[in-house]
């Protein structure tokens, strides 16, 4: 709890200006890395995309925003979140269009998370069930991405977003059922 509460400061010492992105980056990397590591043993099979390579996006794409206001841990890890999620995405998109001679300049990365045509489309038609879910159950879908997307136990996905870790299994069971339907229906 004590690590929270210093998290927490630390992100609302940025909100408020006190430090800057440039400050901010060395007191949460190693947050930020395990949770690009655990992508990476997701994904990886062949070595392009490199878990440093990962952080760095998340993390240029989270200080993007010029008021960014993080209020909590728990809302800083839901951002993380997404911003691994669309950095994930845009990069099976970005393989699969290179693989159509699509006209995109390709980014070098030195370590893989996305080695095929396969996980590119599973990941690209997660992505696009888990808008739908986002559009119908909020919660689900915050749980997904901080199990699926960060590596999170049930019970620290259930600390983080403040619910029981009955509510969190049981969404979490509810959510990938869904998800599942409706990734079959895509195929």
């Amino acid at each position: 709890m004590k690590e929270d509460k210093h998290f927490t400061k630390i992100l609302q010492k940025f909100s408020e200006g006190e430090i800057q992105s440039n400050e901010l980056i060395p007191l949460i990397y190693d947050e930020l890395h395990l949770l690009a590591r655990i992508q990476r043993k997701k994904f990886s099979t062949a070595e392009t995309l490199n878990t440093t390579a990962l952080v760095h996006e998340a993390y240029l794409k989270m200080v993007d925003h010029s008021h960014q206001n993080w209020e909590t841990r728990s809302h800083f890890f839901s951002v993380a979140a997404k911003a691994m999620r669309c950095i994930l995405v845009d990069y099976a998109k970005m393989h699969k269009a290179a693989k159509r001679g699509g006209n995109q300049k390709p980014v070098q990365y030195e370590e893989g998370l996305i080695t095929g045509d396969k996980q590119a489309n599973e990941l690209i038609d997660l992505d696009e069930a888990l808008n739908r879910l986002e559009k119908i159950a909020e919660r689900q879908s915050k749980i997904i991405e901080l199990r699926f997307f960060c590596g999170f136990t049930i019970e620290e996905t259930a600390k983080i977003l403040g619910l029981s870790e009955a509510t969190v299994k049981r969404d979490w069971n509810v959510a990938r059922s869904w998800l599942y339907r409706e990734i079959q229906k895509t195929e």
